[in-house]
C-alpha cells in the first residue's frame, strides 16, 4: 500500500499520470492501476480525470496531507533502519581537535562499506574511564597516553598565542618571549607542565582549556593556547598575544584498548591518518 500512496502524492504533485509515472521509473498504466488500487481500498475517488486534465476531489484533497505524513515517517523509518544497520564507531576527542574529528567521520561515512561514528566530546580522564569501560571504541589522547593503551596516527599542535586577561602587563606586547614568563603563573590543561619555560605552573584539570580561559579572566594566571583555537574564541575579559618560545607544541594520538581491536576500529585509524595527510 505505501507504493501506492507514493504515487497517489507524486500524482497530486504533478497532476499528470504521466509524468508522475516517469518521475517513478514506472509506466503509465501501472500507474493508473495503482491509484485504482488505492482508491478501491480507500473507499473513494481521489482524482476527477478527464482527457484535458486532472484533478484532486474533495476527499484527495483531505487525505493528501496524511499521504504526506506516510511518506515522511517511512522515509525516516528507512533512513534510521539503514543507519542501526551500518556499523558503528565511538571516538572520543578534546574540543581542540574537534574539526579533526568531524573530518574522520565524514571521511567514515563517505567509504564503502560506510562506517558510523557516534562523536563525545571528553576532557582526558572522561576519556580514558569511558576507554576502560568498552563506551567508546577509541579516544584522540594527549601523550602520552596511558601505557595500557595502544596509539597511532600522532600529530602536533603547535602552541603559539599566550592568554592573558584584560589589562595584564603582557597584554601590550607585539610578541612574548620565554624570558617574559618569568614570575607569571603559566596554566597548564592536562597532566604536564609546560616544558622548558620560566615561571610557575598550575595544572587545570584534564584538558579542559575552556574552564582555564575562565582562570585566565579570573586573574589566575596566563595560558599558552594554540592559535587554531585562540582564534574561535571571542571574550572580552582576556586577550591573545603571539607567543614565541620555541617549538612549544601538544602532541596528541588515537588510543585504543588492545583487547577490543575491530575491522571498523582498524578503519578508524586508516581515517585518521588519511585525514592528517590530506585536506
Amino acid at each position: 500500500m505505501l507504493k501506492e500512496v507514493q504515487c497517489f502524492a507524486r500524482v497530486a504533485a504533478r497532476l499528470s499520470f504521466s509524468i508522475a509515472a516517469a518521475d517513478l521509473g514506472m509506466s503509465q498504466p501501472a500507474m493508473s492501476q495503482a491509484i485504482t488500487r488505492l482508491e478501491r481500498a480507500a473507499g473513494t475517488r481521489l482524482f476527477d480525470r478527464s482527457a484535458r486534465a486532472v484533478r484532486l476531489t474533495a476527499e484527495g484533497r483531505a487525505l493528501l496531507p496524511h499521504a504526506d505524513e506516510l511518506l515522511t515517517a517511512a522515509a525516516a523509518f528507512a533512513a534510521e533502519a539503514a543507519r542501526l544497520a551500518r556499523p558503528t564507531i565511538h571516538l572520543a576527542y578534546p574540543p581542540l581537535v574537534g574539526a579533526l574529528a568531524a573530518r574522520v567521520a565524514r571521511r567514515l561515512a563517505a567509504r564503502t562499506p560506510a562506517v558510523g561514528v557516534e562523536l563525545t566530546v571528553a576532557g582526558r580522564g572522561a576519556a580514558c574511564d569511558a576507554l576502560e569501560r568498552g563506551e567508546v571504541s577509541a579516544a584522540i589522547l594527549a601523550t602520552p597516553a596511558p601505557a595500557r593503551f595502544v596509539t597511532a596516527a600522532r600529530f602536533h599542535v603547535s602552541v603559539d598565542q599566550l592568554a592573558v586577561p584584560l589589562g595584564h602587563v603582557l597584554e601590550p606586547r607585539a610578541k612574548v618571549v620565554a624570558g617574559d614568563l618569568a614570575g607569571q603563573v603559566l596554566l597548564t590543561p592536562g597532566s604536564r607542565a609546560w616544558a622548558g619555560l620560566p615561571g610557575r605552573s598550575r595544572m587545570v584539570a584534564d584538558d579542559d582549556f575552556a574552564a582555564a580561559l575562565d582562570l585566565v579572566a579570573a586573574g589566575a594566571g596566563v595560558l599558552p593556547i594554540p592559535q587554531l583555537l585562540a582564534r574561535t574564541i571571542r571574550r572580552d575579559d582576556l586577550r591573545f598575544v603571539p607567543l614565541d618560545v620555541g617549538d612549544l607544541r601538544i602532541t596528541y594520538a588515537l588510543a585504543w584498548a588492545r583487547e577490543r581491536v575491530t575491522p571498523e576500529l582498524m578503519a578508524l585509524v586508516q581515517a585518521v591518518q588519511d585525514a592528517l595527510w590530506t585536506r
